[in-house]
This record gives structure tokens, sequence and C-alpha cells, in this order.
């Protein structure tokens, strides 16, 4: 009488080896050349504040010299292959925390220059009142002149040195008054 041997049917499945997923890896190599290339846009100082490699930080300044497509696409997959290497997770969270910082700067920048256009707009008669309640620590008296002497710049086709100084004025009130905001 024969035995019977418990046959695994499982067994060729077990022995296969498990990849990863190639379109999965292309995609983290394109995530890897992205993230090189805006660390590349850096300016020297905040690349000298970021923690990374030697050989990294040297290669995303040479990055910045190569003009060819060609050469810098290849220059680009090599620090690709540099960050690959390393744990990028803190570079991701310093980049993203700069553009924060200067999309927030450009909302509050935005803001003012819509609070100055308000200010200086002859139909909106209420602007000012609306400012003064938002920011009641204002110099009243010296916004008011620069509204006037603004408007006759206008007028006159002048040079807006008026303008310019009103916005500067309004800035450094929502400056020290950061709580705020339009």
């Amino acid at each position: 009488m024969e035995e019977d041997v418990p046959v695994n049917i499982f067994a060729e499945e077990e022995e296969r080896v498990i990849r990863p997923n190639k379109s999965q890896l292309k995609r983290d190599a394109v995530a890897l050349v992205k993230l090189g290339k805006k660390l590349e846009s850096l300016d020297m100082a905040q690349l000298g504040r970021l923690d990374m490699p030697d050989e990294l930080r040297e290669s995303l300044i040479e990055g910045k010299s190569i003009h060819q497509n060609g050469a810098r696409k290849r220059h680009f997959k090599f620090i690709g292959k540099l960050l690959r290497e390393m744990d990028t997770e803190l570079l991701e969270k310093t980049i993203n925390d700069l553009e924060f910082g200067t999309a927030k700067a450009n909302a509050e920048f935005h803001a003012v220059e819509r609070w100055r256009d308000r200010l200086l707009d002859t139909e909106d008669v209420h602007a000012l009142d609306a400012w003064l309640e938002q920011y009641p620590q204002s110099d009243i008296s010296r916004i008011r002149q620069l509204i006037r002497n603004a408007l006759k710049e206008i007028q006159g086709n002048k040079p807006p040195k008026s303008s310019r100084m009103l916005f500067k004025v309004l800035r450094e009130t929502v400056e020290s008054n950061p709580a705020k905001t339009e």
C-alpha cells in the first residue's frame, strides 16, 4: 500500500522571490529627484544649515553651475541616488517648512497690499474705519497724511513715493500685531 505523501500546493509560491513593485520604485526615484531639485533651488546659507552628507551638499552646489539639459538630468539622477542612501524625512520636512514660511510671507505681503489699495480707493469710505477697528494701535494721523499725499501723486501722475511709504507703515503695523490678520 502506498503512503500518501502530503503535497504542499503552496510550495511553489513560497519559493518565489517577492520583489518590489517596479512602478513604485520608479515613483520613489522620481520623488527623490524632485527633492534634489528643491534642495538645489535653496541658497547657499539654507543649504549650509541643513543636516546632510558633505558629498550631497557639494553635488547640490555643483548642480547650480550645470546648465546643459542632458548633463543636468544625469546630475540630478546622481543626487537622487545619494538621497536614496539616506533618510530623507528630515530634509523633506525642512523643505516643506521653508516653502510654507515663504507662502505665509507672500500671503501677508498680499494682505497688506490689499489694505493699501483699499485705503487708496476713493469709493471705499469705510476702509479707514475697518483698518482702525482691526489695528487700533495705528498712527492714524500719519496714515491719513500718506493717503492724502498718495492720492495727490496718483492724480498728478507722479512717482508713488507716498503709496510706498503707506505700504511700509501698514506692514510695520501688521507685523507689530501678528495675532490679527485680514
